[in-house]
């Protein structure tokens, strides 16, 4: 649906994920009122994306062409123009990116943004001119591993990177990917004047200038202190030398303050009004929380992974950091975290169960999980056909009963529930250990997802976790979290008071359909057998011991 001209000023929100650019206009109450998308395969094929990454020469190496982003942003700004969007309507633009991924400017960069020609493309003046390298590294590599060794090992070891940066050293953060490039390839790191992560890359190209990376992006870097959200001289030390931190820019910028106005190429080209304001730009996975959820709320991401997104206000002390889990600044409060849990074995652990104790069939999966008391009558699986993040290195089968290992259950109709139980008492007993012991107490469960249609996965999250369970219907949430993202900076700058959650007050609903209440006597159940699962985690990652990798439990 095309945008017309009126008095009510609209935000722009763009979503840079792994194999589209999209884009999203909210009108004044929040109203979807466009939205459109580049697919960089589809749409790009001579640039020879697959799944919108290219593979490098080493083992692990997955990157992105710079130019591919920058060519897929005219192509979806001329989708707009042809939509009839009105672009002099839009105050305020902001947006999301994969987080993670890293692009490297030369000292060209900045002059070359300021003088840009309107009547001509991005990408023909940028590229190759404006990049030490167009090779951009993104969230799937996993090259790095030697990198990540040398910074816990120079830090101290994993427990206090994750202190200080909120995760432990991981291959695909950033850290680890400019720690590379500083080892490997120096005369490229030499040669590089700034580096923006993905999200403030595309700020720099509307500011026409180079963003400062937004803090809650930053937390997925490895680079900064997760507390004074600043940048960590040691670890920076370790991670390029001392010409890193002139490389990064400035302190990371925290979210609802206005960076700038956009660019004159925007405003020539394309009929922006030089007033409009570019707020900062966010991760993927901050941008989903603002999105959906507000303060106090869990997101549960029920894909072929399963992600837990807990947006956690402020309180007295801070979250607790583990090697397994990653906890990011707020993009929206200063004083505010998201803790996020990322499990590899999601609803393939659950299609393992259903294929091999399930006639691979959902509903006679349902029916076993209906046919057994909640607790299984003491039996507890645990099912990891992959490596496992969490708990960490684990894989295979194990079963007990009442706490003691056993070679299988005597009846497979357990299965089923044993599956869901031992995935979501693991999510409740580290939610258990993440929150501040004076944290406020949580709102409600927002499930999004392929199994998020199940009734019975629904109904049996909402009592484990004791929450009241909804589903959110958009499916839009890092676009329109990147609208909203600029809609509150623009508040702050009208004056507007207080935080996120009192401008979403003040809008349309947000679309959240409850489809599961707790049971009382249910809960009361499941919260009294974290104890006894923890007890049964800690056995596994015991027997996993012997695998020789590094296991630790985190519980």
């Amino acid at each position: 649906m095309a945008t017309s001209s009126s008095s009510s000023p609209l935000f722009l929100g763009f979503d840079l994920s792994t194999q589209q650019l999209k884009a999203a206009i909210l009108d004044r109450s929040g109203s979807l009122i466009h939205e459109s998308s580049v697919h960089f395969d589809r749409e790009l094929p001579q640039l020879g994306t697959t799944n919108g990454a290219l593979h490098g020469d080493l083992p692990g190496e997955v990157y992105c062409n710079v130019v591919v982003w920058i060519e897929a942003l005219d192509l979806l700004m001329n989708k707009l123009k042809a939509a009839g969007v009105q672009f002099g309507d839009i105050v305020a633009i902001s947006g999301a990116a994969q987080q993670h991924g890293s692009v490297y400017w030369d000292d060209a960069a900045s002059p070359l943004l300021q003088k840009l020609d309107a009547t001509q493309p991005l990408a023909c003046q940028l590229v190759p001119e404006a990049f030490s390298t167009c090779k951009c590294p993104i969230w799937q590599d996993s090259s790095t591993t030697e990198e990540c060794q040398i910074i816990e090992k120079e830090l101290g070891g994993s427990h206090t990177v994750s202190n200080l940066t909120g995760s432990r050293a991981y291959e695909r953060f950033t850290g680890a990917q400019i720690f590379k490039l500083y080892r490997k390839h120096r005369g490229i790191y030499d040669a590089t004047g700034h580096i923006s992560l993905i999200s403030s890359f595309l700020a720099s190209l509307f500011l026409c200038a180079i963003a400062p990376i937004e803090v809650s992006d930053a937390s997925g870097m490895n680079l900064m202190d997760i507390e004074t959200h600043k940048w960590s001289k040691e670890i920076l030390e370790v991670c390029g030398g001392p010409t890193l931190r002139a490389k990064l820019g400035p302190e990371p910028v925290e979210g609802g303050t206005v960076m700038g106005t956009i660019g004159k190429w925007w405003v020539d080209r394309w009929g922006f009004k030089p007033s409009c304001i570019i707020a900062p730009f966010t991760g993927d996975n901050p941008s989903t929380v603002v999105s959906l959820s507000s303060h106090g709320d869990v997101i549960l991401s029920l894909g072929t992974s399963t992600t837990l997104l807990i947006s956690i206000p402020p309180s007295t002390s801070t979250p607790k950091r583990t090697i397994t889990s990653h906890l990011l600044a707020d993009p929206t409060d200063r004083d505010s975290f998201i803790a996020m849990l990322c499990y590899k074995n999601g609803a393939l652990a659950r299609e393992y169960v259903r294929d091999h104790h399930s006639s691979k069939d959902w509903s006679v999966f349902n029916k076993l999980v209906e046919s057994t008391p909640t607790g299984n009558d003491g039996y507890m699986g645990f099912y990891f056909p992959l490596f496992e993040i969490i708990p960490q290195n684990v894989i295979g089968d194990f079963f007990f009963h009442n706490g003691e290992l056993i070679p299988s259950f005597e009846d497979p109709k357990y299965h089923p529930r044993a599956i869901l139980e031992s995935q979501l008492l693991s999510i409740r007993s580290r939610i258990i250990s993440i929150l501040p012991k004076d944290s406020h107490p949580l709102k409600r469960l927002l499930l999004t997802g392929g199994s998020s249609a199940n009734e019975v996965i629904r109904q049996m999250a909402a009592d484990i976790l004791h929450l009241d369970t909804y589903v959110a219907e958009s499916k839009e949430g890092g676009t329109v979290g990147g609208a909203l993202l600029a809609m509150f900076a623009w508040w702050k700058q009208q004056g507007g008071e207080g935080g996120l959650d009192e401008l979403k007050k003040g809008l349309k609903s947000d679309g959240f359909k409850l489809v599961a209440k707790p049971d009382a006597e249910r809960a009361e159940i499941y919260e009294d057998s974290v104890g006894l699962y923890r007890k049964c985690e800690h056995k596994v990652v015991e027997l996993n011991a012997n695998k020789g990798e590094e296991i630790e439990d985190d519980l």
